[in-house]
């Protein structure tokens, strides 16, 4: 198996940027033929990047490229926002990309899936495979969006793909701080959760925070969460088996906390927030637990954080790629900062927010 990456950089968003990331990449991986190529782009080629792609394809001498637009690309050479980019990624030598195969037998086989916002459908997202990838976007939330496969823009907005050859392994890091124990929902309301573990909702959430920031007005919702443990209680929460809901409001009037989810009754539920040194601890310990079961390292990385981490949440610097660099020194890797993150958890495929979602490929032995 070969891997290498490559990034590209200009004040124009034009197809040379894509073979020039391309181009690149080969060389380091040292490969005149790869087999497939991932290939992500700003969003300044949203609007029109099919001839980025054919450059890209021809590049490569292949048609199997992947990829889509996003607010910013990256690898482990450098991140870049703000300017037009290109981020390739090439496999090689017994590695490639296919359309995924519903097969039953392949149920648990992970997918790559890369999807624009308005061709999310949560019925889809919840389909057979082991979905890993994350949604395209730009900086503004809103659009254009483009996502492609076999070389060409689909026009559905989404792609499902499996890589073959390898063995993939992957982690998702949430990076927020509980900052409670688990308890039971009492009474819930639609999105309103009312009372929690004896007490009024909001009151056990304030409880939680700072003196400063206790009064209603002042409770950062923004940076809150309620998280939802799954499996095995005991070390949940230390683990990362947990999935989130972003608190929407807190309702002084019903002393209610309202959350971007249904719960029923009986569920266990914390409460977590972001903060950045919470964030580079989590994603230590993700690559920590992918790591300990394989002496072998891996051959390539496929990354997938919210554009809600990054360098902005970071001050300046991502500290997610550093961590991966530093655990895996020398790995190429190619990613995208996205407008949210598909991952399978507690036996489902879930739609995430501000997390990273992690692909390490190894041979497949």
């Amino acid at each position: 198996m070969k891997a290498g990456s490559g990034l590209a950089q200009g004040r124009v968003a034009d197809a040379t940027l894509a073979e020039q990331a391309v181009r690149a990449a080969m060389a380091r991986a040292d490969l005149e033929h790869p087999q497939a190529v991932l290939l992500y782009l700003s969003s300044d080629f949203a609007q029109d990047p099919q001839p980025a792609l054919t450059a890209a394809a021809r590049t490569a001498g292949c048609l199997q490229v992947a990829g889509c637009t996003a607010a910013g690309v990256f690898t482990e050479e450098d991140w870049v926002l703000d300017a037009p980019a290109a981020a390739a990624l090439v496999l090689g030598e017994g590695v490639g990309l296919r359309p995924a195969q519903r097969l039953e037998t392949d149920s648990q086989r992970p997918e790559l899936t890369l999807a624009a916002p308005n061709a999310l459908d949560m019925h889809w997202l919840s389909g057979s495979g082991r979905r890993f990838g994350g949604v395209s976007g730009d900086a503004t939330g809103r659009g254009p969006y483009s996502v492609w496969g076999g070389g060409r823009v689909q026009p559905g907005g989404r792609c499902e793909l499996e890589l073959t050859g390898i063995a993939l392994k992957l982690g998702v890091s949430q990076g927020v701080r509980p900052l409670s124990r688990p308890l039971p929902i009492e009474r819930v309301e639609g999105h309103d959760i009312r009372r929690l573990g004896g007490v009024d909702a909001l009151a056990s959430l304030a409880q939680e925070l700072p003196l400063s920031l206790r009064a209603p007005e002042r409770i950062p919702t923004h940076l809150l969460m309620a998280g939802v443990p799954y499996g095995d209680q005991e070390g949940a929460l230390e683990e990362g088996r947990f999935h989130l809901l972003p608190v929407v409001a807190a309702n002084p009037t019903e002393k209610s906390v309202t959350v971007a989810g249904n719960l029923a009754p009986g569920t266990d539920l914390f409460w977590a927030m972001r903060l950045p040194q919470a964030a580079e601890h989590d994603m230590t310990a993700m690559l920590s637990r992918l790591a300990d079961d394989r002496l072998d390292a891996p051959a390539f990385g496929l990354m997938f954080p919210c554009m809600g981490r990054g360098p902005y949440f970071y001050g300046g610097e991502d500290r997610d790629i550093a961590l991966l660099k530093r655990r895996f020194p020398g790995m190429p890797f190619a990613g995208f900062y996205g407008n949210g993150e598909i991952a399978h958890l507690d036996g489902a495929n879930r739609l995430l927010q501000y997390s990273v979602v992690l692909a390490l490929g190894y041979d497949d032995v």
